[in-house]
Order: C-alpha cells, then structure tokens, then sequence
C-alpha cells in the first residue's frame, strides 16, 4: 500500500538563519555565511574559513542544566524541529504517539563533545571524563531527544551515511508513512563539525577551499576557479504526513515527496564514480519511484560542494540522467552560501526545495563568475529567479560512494 505523504513543515537552521523563514530570505538575496572561525582559533590551520551558525544560544531550546549533556549539533536538531513542529501546527497527543516518528542523521555527530572529553581525559585522567560523553556524542541522540520533546513513540532511528545521512533519514521516513508503519515522521539531520579536527581532518585531504582572505567568495560551485568546499553547520527537519491524516487534522501543506532513491558507486572511498555513475543512477532510481519523466523536472537542487572533480561530475550525471531536457532545467547549488553541512546537507536542501517549489522562486549559486566549459547547465548564478516548477530534484552524494536523490512536487489542491 502505497500512501501519499506530504510536507507540513521544515525547520532550517544554517549560517544564513536561525529560523526557516530568515534562512530562506537570505538564501533569495544571495547572501553568504561564510566567514573567519570563530568557535578556535584557526590561524595555523591551511583552513580558516566554515559557515558557522551566527549568534545560536541553545538555552533558547535547551534548559540550561541539560546544554552539556548534548553536544551542538543536538542543539541544532532541537532548534530546527521546533521550527518545523512550529510551522506544522502538530500537537502530539497520547492519541497518536505511537504513529509519530523521528528520523534524523548525522555524518559525524557530536564531534566537539569528543575533543572536549578527549582533553579531560589526557589532562585529568578518566575520572575527569563525563558521564554524559557518550549520550552527548553519539549519533542517534539528535532522534532521541527529539522524540522525548515531543511524546513521539513511534519509529525512532537515525541514518549515518556521510553526506547523505540526512537525505536517507527523509526518504527513508517517506517510505515509512507510505508502507503505513506512521503517519508522521519529523525527518532530516543535523551537523556541527567545525572543530579543531573536523576542519584538520577535511584539510589534510586537501577537500576544503583555502581562499582564507575572501571568505564569502570561497564556495564557488561549478565555477572554474573553485578549489574545494566550505564546512557549514546546522539543521535541516521536515514533518512529513500521509496526506489523509494531514488533510483530517487541517494542516497546512506545503508540498509532496512523491520518489527517493538511492545507488552506491562501489568505487573509491572519496571520489565520485567515472561519469558520474552514482549520481545518474541514483536520479533515474528516483525518478522511477515517482514514476515521472526526465521532462518533468524544472529544478535540480545539486549536491554541487564547489569541489573540481564532484562539481564536474555532477553536472555530468545530471546531463545523462535528464537526457537533452538537462539543457532546459534549473540548476543550483545553496552550499555557495550555507557552505556545505556535511550529514544535515540533505535535510537543509530538501526544505530549501520544498520553500523554492512553495514560493515558485529558484534560490541562486553565487560566486559564479568564471564558466567552466566542462560544467555547462543553467546555474541560477548570482540571482534568485522566479520560475514555474512543478517537480524538482534535491541530489546528496557522500563518503564511500552513498547516494541519495529526493523529489518533491509542488503543493496544489
């Protein structure tokens, strides 16, 4: 039984907006996140660059006595599902716990927890280690604390597939409410990794942009001086509905998920498969499932990182997967500003196409200024767009040759 499912809300959380609407505001403006970091000092580092989430105090979600036992990127999860629970207008009651479910990943989790403990240990010995390390680090505690807040007793999981993990987390929720095990998933993921060895770690693979003198300049997806990503941090959740209860309840829709796939590369631990193998079959497995054409989508959010090889290839796999009608379709990456969230890409950029299929605007790849004749689609560059889109693609691609590609439809009764 094959049920369809609905979006009531989204909650983003990124360097351009603690809230969906302020995130989606800035995104149309074309305005970035990206400065000098500040959560260390980064000066000795090749690196010193990250969209960091701006003035987030987590005792604005979180009581005070509870801020340690959860590391920042749980902080994050809680602020964007309470935008999105907020925006839904759902109120989890006794009555329906049991069909109310969380699904949130995280590619890395709670990072800056294990630094930190990890220098109590060495200073202090085992005794200085907290009782709550693990529970404030591990990767399923995003879902959990989650699920506690809201009184959600259904399906609890969460999905660890490096830059895919929050992509995965909504498909795979999708596919829960349409097999009927609930009615609501609060779906998405969350990332908080701009710490001494999350930046140290993607700068000794030579994986980050080190235009350290411009910042708002260095994620510069598909143009031809770009020279690698950015790391942001954040959170993206979308409540997602069968269409039946949400209409019963009287929510607002704001959109549909109508296909997911996925597809490994089973091809090298970092980079994208020859051709962009990965990339087009995960599109073409998730266009089957929404049983549409190629001719049908109008945008594609890409998982575009601003990195040479991925960039290409990507504007590759597009090309095969949508056949001469790839010429005709948008094409933008929001990472040019929010830089790129790693595990909660997916659920940040799911929400951004949903907003962007709502609002019938197309959000821009800034910094494009120098074409790259290897990757020639249309780049929404520089500016926002107002454009007539019924269907649209959101593409994650991570680590290890894991895929994701979600679409989504616009909202009409």
């Amino acid at each position: 039984m094959n049920r369809r499912v609905v979006v009531t809300g989204v909650g983003l959380v990124c360097a351009v907006g603690s809230t969906s609407e302020e995130t989606w505001r800035n995104l149309l403006a074309g305005k970035s996140g990206i400065a000098r970091i500040t959560a260390f000092d980064p000066t000795d580092f090749a690196c010193q660059i990250a969209a960091e989430v701006k003035n987030f105090d987590p005792l604005n979600f979180v009581e005070k006595k509870e801020v340690k036992k959860m590391g920042r990127f749980i902080h994050l999860a809680l602020a964007a599902a309470g935008e999105a629970m907020k925006m839904s207008g759902l109120e989890v009651t006794p009555g329906i716990a049991e069909r109310v479910g969380v699904h949130i990943g995280s590619g890395i989790g709670g990072f800056d927890v294990i630094e930190r403990e990890h220098s109590a240990l060495l200073q202090g010995g085992p005794r200085k280690i907290s009782p709550f390390f693990i529970p404030a680090s591990i990767i399923n505690l995003a879902a959990g604390h989650v699920s506690i807040r809201y009184g959600a007793k259904g399906p609890n999981e969460a999905t660890a597939t490096a830059c895919t993990s929050s992509a995965h987390s909504i498909g795979d929720s999708f596919k829960i409410i349409a097999r009927c095990d609930a009615e609501v998933m609060i779906a998405g993921g969350s990332e908080a990794a701009i710490t001494p060895m999350g930046v140290g770690g993607f700068a000794a693979m030579r994986a980050l942009s080190t235009r350290n003198q411009e910042p708002e300049r260095s994620s510069r997806p598909w143009d031809a001086e770009r020279d690698g990503f950015v790391v942001g941090e954040g959170a993206g959740i979308l409540v997602l509905e069968e269409l039946e209860f949400a209409r019963g309840r009287g929510a607002g829709i704001i959109g549909e998920i109508i296909g997911y796939g996925m597809s490994g590369d089973a091809y090298h631990i970092t980079q994208p498969a020859e051709a962009g193998d990965g990339g087009y079959r995960v599109m073409v497995n998730a266009m089957r499932d929404a049983r549409i054409t190629p001719e049908q989508v109008g945008y594609v959010n890409a998982h575009g990182t601003s990195t040479p090889l991925g960039d290409r290839l990507e504007t590759v796999a597009i090309k095969r997967a949508l056949g001469e009608h790839a010429q005709k379709v948008a094409v933008s990456s929001t990472k040019s500003m929010t830089g790129h969230l790693l595990g909660g890409a997916g659920g940040l950029e799911a929400g951004i196409t949903v907003l962007a299929l709502r609002d019938q605007i197309l959000p821009p790849t800034i910094n494009y200024e120098h074409p790259d004749p290897e990757c020639d689609l249309d780049y929404v560059p520089n500016t926002a767009r107002k454009a007539a889109v019924e269907v649209a693609l959101s593409n994650s691609f991570g680590f290890g040759g894991t895929n994701g590609c979600l679409v989504f439809r616009r909202w009409t009764e």
